[in-house]
């Protein structure tokens, strides 16, 4: 079988940021791929289960409510590798085109208080494995350290 290209990336070196990981023709649009990578593969703790689980419930319903993106987003959801999430939009975008909006909804869940949406059994598939406090750290360091301070490194795979 042929890798597939998301295992050609040299993982040694990839650093945090926005990535476009894919583009794919569906009908007469291109979908979007997004990389969204809070951790350093290979070179720090990844993330938590239930942080990244309550990272995806939030961030999930802040851009399926986002005024300017909502019709844009298919899918957001976390890597198996637990190093980040993927964000599939539908348009043919850069990291620089959704810099702003993936500010905001880490800012969104870096400050988020009250009921985890979705986060009932009758609601999620597994709904005790939630961790606010971290995920609400983890979202405010990848904002402060690497979304507010973005780099051309952040936003293109090594070579």
């Amino acid at each position: 079988m042929n890798k597939i290209p998301s295992f050609t990336i040299d993982h040694n070196r990839l650093l945090r940021g926005i990535y476009v990981s894919r583009k794919d023709q569906v009908g007469g649009d291109v979908v979007t791929t997004f990389d969204i990578r809070m951790k350093e593969p290979n070179r720090e703790p990844v993330l938590h289960n239930g942080a990244i689980h309550t990272i995806e419930h939030l961030a999930a319903t802040y851009l399926r409510n986002d005024e300017e993106w909502k019709d844009r987003i298919v899918y957001w959801g976390p890597m198996g590798c637990l190093t980040g999430n993927y964000l599939l939009m539908r348009g043919d975008l850069t990291p620089a085109d959704i810099l702003p909006l993936m500010q905001r909804t880490f800012e969104f869940v870096a400050s988020f208080e009250g009921e985890i949406p979705g986060a009932a059994a009758r609601d999620c598939g597994n709904y005790l494995l939630h961790d606010l406090p971290m995920a609400r750290l983890e979202s405010r360091r990848f904002l402060d350290e690497v979304l507010l301070c973005m780099k051309e490194e952040n936003m293109n795979y090594p070579q």
